[in-house]
């Protein structure tokens, strides 16, 4: 754990010197110590402290600067604060909250199940055969919802595909390809659409798509497992990518 957990002087050092670099340089010490509950005074200790140490350089009367020593520990408390969180969140919580699942078969309350997930929807199982587990909250009946808790395990998932088919924008003058976008939505289990024109032929094709946040959309889709196509015009094809990228999906992109 990080010292800045362990330790209340260093938890009050690293929102002291946080505080700093929010205000800097102009830095009212009464201001602080309200945010961080603690007396002007023990501030004033704290800040001659940082400055001795090289975090802290002041440059006039209530006029303080956060070094590149400082920044470095800040960030490096930071880093370890968000890992101590990403654990509590991801390893901790996710093994008692409740997760809502649909049931495969007559699941009785406190039951243990297996947990899949198919067409992008988290199934249970009655049973323990899978590699994830949890513990039903409730009863329910084949293709009922039943809360689930008490996770255990990873759910086997290949992740989705993503294709990204670009149509030419409308003021180039160009028709789309009929059969480049036909092509890109054969067999996939989601279709987004970033841009009139590409609602427009995809429209042409039979295809209604989703609409909006077509990234984001194909991101957590493909996340479940599901593959997706997105169709945008060639000016906004950034806003798609970036979404996906930023989420860690692997993507294709393809033009007419």
């Amino acid at each position: 754990m990080t010292d800045v957990l362990d330790d209340k002087r260093d938890a009050t050092r690293f929102r002291i010197l946080a505080a700093i670099a929010e205000r800097q340089p102009a830095v009212s010490q009464g201001e602080i110590a309200d945010s961080v509950g603690v007396t002007a005074q023990a501030v004033s200790e704290y800040v001659r402290e940082l400055d001795g140490e090289g975090f802290v350089t002041k440059e006039g009367r209530s006029r303080y600067r956060v070094t590149e020593e400082g920044v470095d520990w800040l960030l490096r408390s930071a880093a370890d604060l968000q890992r101590f969180v990403d654990h509590v969140t991801d390893d901790v919580l996710s093994s008692v909250g409740e997760d809502a699942a649909i049931a495969t078969d007559t699941i009785e309350e406190g039951q243990q199940v297996s947990l899949s997930l198919d067409d992008g929807l988290l199934r249970a199982t009655p049973g323990d055969a899978g590699p994830a587990t949890g513990v039903a909250t409730g009863a329910a009946e084949g293709d009922e919802v039943v809360g689930v808790t008490g996770f255990e395990g990873v759910i086997d998932l290949e992740p989705g595909t993503v294709v990204v088919q670009q149509v030419p924008p409308v003021r180039s003058g160009t028709a789309s390809s009929s059969d480049a976008l036909a092509a890109a939505c054969e067999g996939v289990d989601l279709v987004a659409a970033a841009g009139v024109e590409a609602v427009v032929a995809l429209r042409g094709i039979d295809v209604e798509p989703i609409r909006f946040a077509a990234g984001a959309v194909a991101a957590d889709a493909a996340g479940r497992g599901l593959d997706c196509a997105v169709v945008v015009t060639g000016d906004r094809v950034g806003e798609v990518t970036d979404a996906l990228r930023d989420a860690g999906v692997a993507y294709e992109v393809s033009t007419d």
